[in-house]
């Protein structure tokens, strides 16, 4: 080390030291491995909704776009989004490209937090913000054109939303937006976005929708689960410190998924008498997305009526897709756009001063109705027009464009669907291994009388044919099941007088 290092390390450590609380610093660094961990709970959530032919895919897909969304916000897209020097309000400068004098001075964000903490913080929304986003190429787009995509999606849509909202020259911040962890840029833009991109992509082909159910619900609860936890990071670190507005953030990001996940439940037992795990998981995820922009926002009690309130509005919005024709496969419209926007216009309402003054920096900040703030709802209600409309454009725009370069189109061929990207695109899969139908589940290895009671009850077994590389299980009543296996092995059958 050069002496003038050793002088310019003494120097930012002592004023690390003297500015900025460490355990403020910590709690961020901590809630923003929080947040990276929800990049896997995205991956098993979208995994276990598919099915088992494009599982892989997906996971494939949200771990690739975390890595160029790390590339993208290294080199311009923090400068982009929150560069203090950008005065056109619409999408920052590259003063700060490639992390350029970001480092010890107190972040745009809070005067709690480093500016290096807050660029790493901050790229983790990103993170799972495309994560969000690539859950709409389920079982028909092609990986590679979707990296393209979020490349290009990152620089000329979540910048310019994450500006609007957070940057200090941003319009919305000027203007007054109660946004607190990402309502627009994150759910709105993930939500919109997502429905921008199945419309250019295209519908499934039919009979891939006829009888689709997710094909590994345990992954789907554990995947929930995952983004529960990541999402106290997400929403609790969002007062970038370790504070009481931290605290009142965390428990708001408990009681709406919790009544979320109740309410969602309780509207599919009325349908199918039947306690949905697939339907609480995804009424607690529309639970947490509304209490994103409103968790730092809103007292106890609010939280729960927006958690009542989400759950029944989003599950009804599974049904926009059917009403518009768009094949949202993972329903990322009416989970984290609609959720989003009840999430915003809830500010407008319950946003209270108490809570926001509660990290002891915006203390002048004024709340929604409750604070008899009567113009704070028009003003979420335009933002989250401007922001839905904006997104929907710009996104659809970038996927028409990336599409019809040669070589990029973003859906795979009709072959490649009928056979699951986890074969076409990956050349792995999630499971891989063969399945029967129930029914011949109760086939023993231990001898032959139960195959021989179910070949009774059946009539005779079905043949068994082998295919190349595949093993079919024909029967003329059953449909065919055929799944990829590496090899078939013959094994030496019983003489009669063995059995």
């Amino acid at each position: 080390m050069k002496f003038g290092d050793f002088f310019a390390t003494s120097s930012l450590l002592k004023r690390d030291s003297s500015q900025f609380d460490r355990g403020d610093v910590s709690f961020i660094i901590v809630a923003g491995a929080m947040v990276s961990f929800m990049i896997p709970g995205l991956a098993f959530l979208y995994s276990g909704l598919s099915r088992r032919k494009s599982a892989l895919s997906l996971i494939w897909a949200v771990s690739a776009s975390n890595a160029v969304c790390i590339f993208q916000w290294y080199l311009w897209g923090y400068s982009l989004a929150f560069s203090p020097t950008a005065s056109n309000g619409f999408i920052g400068n590259l003063a700060n490209f490639g992390l350029l004098n970001v480092l010890g001075d107190p972040s745009p964000g809070s005067p709690l937090i480093p500016d290096l903490l807050y660029s790493f913080y901050q790229m983790e929304f990103a993170c799972v913000t495309v994560g969000i986003l690539v859950g709409g190429i389920a079982e028909r787009g092609r990986v590679l054109p979707a990296m393209i995509f979020t490349f290009l999606w990152m620089t000329l849509v979540y910048c310019p939303l994450a500006c609007w909202a957070w940057n200090v020259n941003g319009w919305g911040f000027k203007w007054g937006v109660l946004d607190y962890a990402g309502g627009g840029p994150v759910e709105i833009g993930s939500g919109v976005a997502g429905l921008a991109y199945a419309w250019v992509l295209g519908r499934r082909q039919e009979k891939e929708l006829l009888n689709f159910r997710p094909h590994n619900v345990a992954m789907v609860n554990l995947g929930t689960f995952i983004l529960w936890f990541g999402w106290l990071g997400f929403n609790g670190g969002s007062a970038f410190g370790a504070n009481l507005r931290a605290v009142m953030a965390i428990w708001n990001s408990m009681l709406a998924p919790a009544f979320g996940g109740i309410v969602w439940c309780l509207l599919d037992y009325r349908l199918e008498r039947k306690y949905s795990m697939v339907g609480f998981c995804s009424g607690s995820i529309a639970g947490l997305v509304a209490a994103t922009p409103a968790s730092g926002y809103i007292h106890p009690w609010a939280s729960v009526i927006m958690g009542i309130v989400t759950g029944a509005v989003c599950n009804y919005a599974t049904k926009v897709k059917f009403l518009v024709g768009i094949d949202d496969a993972l329903d990322l419209f009416a989970e984290h756009a609609v959720g989003g926007i009840i999430g915003l216009l809830f500010n407008g309402f319950f946003a209270s001063h108490s809570i926001i003054a509660l990290d002891g920096v915006n203390v002048n900040v004024n709340g929604g109705w409750v604070d008899h703030n009567w113009k704070q709802l028009y003003i979420q209600f335009a933002y989250v027009c401007a922001t839905c409309g904006y997104t929907f454009v710009a996104t659809a725009i970038i996927a028409k464009a990336i599409d019809m370069i040669p070589g990029l189109h973003l859906k795979t061929t009709p072959e490649g669907e009928s056979a699951g990207l986890d074969e076409v695109e990956i050349g792995e899969f999630a499971n891989d291994y063969i399945e029967v139908r129930r029914h011949f589940t109760d086939w023993s290895a231990f001898g032959d009388r139960m195959v021989d009671s179910v070949a009774s009850e059946m009539g005779g077994l079905p043949d068994l044919k082998k295919d190349g590389h595949r093993l079919q299980l024909e029967d003329p009543t059953l449909e065919i099941i055929q799944e990829k296996d590496s090899e078939i092995v013959e094994e030496p059958q019983p003489t009669p007088e063995e059995r």
